[in-house]
């Protein structure tokens, strides 16, 4: 059995709505984190915190940091960290409108909503480009051991570390290119979704091929399309037993490593960017003995 919260593991819903806040008063926020260890079980709403938040609860988490701007990159890449991010699972649109809404009142006064992000699957789940994401995710008992933490005190076992992005789409730049220039951006075929052998060192499936770094950087990807009505793109969201692998592919996706920028930037951009540390669960509830004293 594992201690995690059940929704890091499970298949990705059919549709979500990510929720991210910010601290507004010290004082309240015990009361509130009671609240949400009540309200969230960790299956319909995940729970991650920000290192301000336990910070502000003068409580620390091993490896819990920032979300970094990369320097000396050519391409942009934002730090927009929250104190307080939730992802809501589900499959009507209804019910996790009045799931957030129950949320936003039982953290507050202490949080405030800053953001909220509808996501959905598309296809059997593809990014917006016809694309499937994903393909070279764990499975498994693999999949326990990149995205959970396996030892330590109680508490802190199965947990979880979130990284989180919003990337925006030029669907119109990339739906004009040729078929065969797309395939090599991706660097598979859309068409039945093989790998191309001779695709370039720009593509992005040579970008994050998670078994050619040193040590291996495997996480467990759990990420959905997602839009506005003006904009639409791909909500990232991996999870990990830390928060190293992650790190480590997106500065080789930036050219950090060689000088070689993925080619994923040439018609995406990631306009957001944020850590969290995801709690166990303990009795059908968010075990939050590293949060709370």
């Amino acid at each position: 059995m594992t201690l995690s919260q059940p929704g890091i593991l499970a298949a990705i819903p059919s549709l979500a709505c990510h929720l991210f806040f910010s601290l507004e008063s010290v004082e309240e926020l015990p009361a509130a984190l009671d609240r949400l260890s009540t309200l969230a079980d960790g299956e319909t709403i995940v729970v991650g915190f920000g290192e301000s938040l336990l910070r502000a609860q003068s409580r620390h988490v091993a490896g819990l940091r920032v979300f970094p701007v990369l320097n000396g990159s050519s391409v942009d890449i934002p730090s927009t960290q929250h104190a307080l991010w939730c992802w809501l699972r589900g499959e009507d649109r209804g019910e996790l409108l009045q799931l957030g809404r129950a949320l936003v009142a039982a953290l507050h006064p202490a949080l405030r909503l800053e953001q909220s992000t509808d996501a959905f699957r598309y296809r059997e789940g593809h990014d917006l480009t016809g694309y499937e994401d994903g393909s070279e995710n764990p499975d498994g008992e693999e999949a326990v051991a990149a995205a959970l933490v396996g030892e330590g005190p109680e508490g802190e076992r199965g947990s979880s570390f979130a990284a989180v992005q919003h990337w925006v789409h030029d669907l119109d730049h990339f739906d004009s290119l040729p078929s065969d220039e797309q395939d090599n951006i991706v660097g598979r075929r859309k068409s039945d979704n093989e790998e191309l052998e001779d695709a370039p060192e720009s593509a992005h499936v040579k970008r994050t091929a998670q078994e050619s770094f040193s040590p291996e950087a495997f996480v467990l990807r759990r990420s959905m399309p997602w839009s506005d009505g003006r904009q639409a793109g791909l909500l990232f969201l991996a999870f990990g037993h830390s928060l190293d692998a992650f790190e480590a592919q997106l500065k080789r996706m930036a050219g950090l490593d060689d000088g070689i920028v993925d080619a994923l930037f040439r018609f995406s951009r990631p306009i957001s960017g944020g850590y969290y540390w995801c709690p166990p669960v303990r009795e059908g509830r968010l075990d939050l003995r590293k949060v709370v004293g």
